[in-house]
């Protein structure tokens, strides 16, 4: 029985709220200062979709963590494997970023 090959991964539209989740997911930088999603879909919501409809292998891991109010909680990050971050940035990942960048300066 022949495997089906693996997707390559597709970039979504520049400024939608997948192309933001995927901006930080591609970059390097620290993103402590990005604006919040707007919206009604969850970022779980926008990772399930870049996996599924666009085919990056996004990786997940949740640990337990302190709440505000000293609860006890579950925090998840999302992440690239650095291959993929390396071999989408030459297969144009570095121009739909600074496609995304002009776009998002634009009057």
């Amino acid at each position: 029985m022949a495997t089906k090959s693996p997707k390559s991964p597709t970039f979504p539209g520049p400024l939608t709220a997948r192309g933001a989740v995927l901006a930080v997911l591609l970059s390097d930088s620290d993103q402590s200062g990005n604006p919040p999603l707007q919206g009604r879909t969850s970022l779980a919501a926008i990772i399930k979709s870049l996996k599924r409809k666009y085919h990056w292998p996004v990786e997940v891991s949740s640990f337990p963590s302190n709440g505000a109010d000293g609860r006890a909680t579950w925090a998840t990050v999302y992440s690239l494997p650095a291959a993929v971050v390396e071999r989408a940035l030459d297969r144009g990942g570095r121009e739909w970023l600074e496609r995304r960048g002009a776009a998002k300066s634009a009057p």
